[in-house]
């Protein structure tokens, strides 16, 4: 296993980027972004000013690189170190831990630990059950963070920052989306497909959420003006359709 390591893509920037190009984009580069795969409207954009493998798409006029929309997307890992944690996690026959990658790469295991949560889900077939069901409780939520690409930093507002939906099942699980915006078109599809219908709805007051209570068993929610941020969901709430 050490001795397939000496293969210059776990070694070489440019050659594992090529090695994913390769893959990812068998008959030449596409945009991520909107799908245009015309080579006369993609461009490779050159210089000292411009990691390398960076292109831009003349239709929606996207930057994007071959890692945009993977699981190595947005990550400051170098790509080789990302490789060789793939090759070790499906070469050998037990599966690897977090701590042998963290050992093996010479990274920190934060990192590894980072690292091979993306692979897994990356790895994983089948969907994912709703959450929640008959008598069960899914808080939704959505948070802002970080800065978007081009936007100057403000004190407040969040306009300039990334949009994170989370759906929390109490006492379960929690599955976290970055959506576009909270509008019902954005995050409607997300908390159907997520949520079982037969769930309690626990929500802030956010008018995105007022139609999407329909479709559950009921829905409550908690008032941030006031500082509620925390209510328990009472025994047997009429439906939103039916309250006054």
């Amino acid at each position: 296993m050490s001795a397939n390591l000496q293969n210059p893509i776990f070694t070489d920037e440019t050659k594992a980027r090529e090695w994913l190009e390769a893959r990812v984009w068998p008959n030449g580069p596409v945009c991520p972004h909107c799908g245009n795969a015309d080579p006369a409207k993609l461009k490779a954009l050159q210089g000292k000013a411009h990691r390398p493998g960076l292109y831009q798409c003349a239709d929606c006029r996207e930057q994007f690189t071959v890692t945009v929309k993977t699981v190595f997307e947005r990550s400051k890992i170098p790509l080789t170190k990302w490789l060789a944690a793939l090759f070790l996690l499906t070469a050998s026959k037990k599966g690897v831990s977090a701590h042998q990658i963290h050992r093996s790469l010479d990274i920190s295991y934060k990192s590894a630990w980072f690292m091979m949560h993306r692979l897994r889900e990356a790895r994983r077939t089948g969907g994912l059950a709703p959450l929640g069901g008959s008598g069960k409780v899914v808080e939704v939520d959505e948070t802002y963070i970080g800065r978007l690409k081009g936007q100057p930093k403000r004190r407040g507002g969040s306009t300039h920052k990334n949009t994170v939906l989370t759906l929390v099942e109490r006492g379960g699980s929690a599955r976290s989306f970055h959506v576009e915006g909270t509008t019902i078109a954005q995050i409607a599809p997300i908390i159907r497909k997520n949520i079982s219908r037969e769930s309690k709805l626990m929500t802030d007051e956010g008018n995105w959420y007022k139609e999407l209570g329909k479709d559950f068993d009921c829905h409550d929610t908690v008032n941030h003006s006031v500082k509620e941020y925390v209510r328990q969901l009472r025994e047997a709430p009429a439906p939103l359709s039916r309250r006054v």
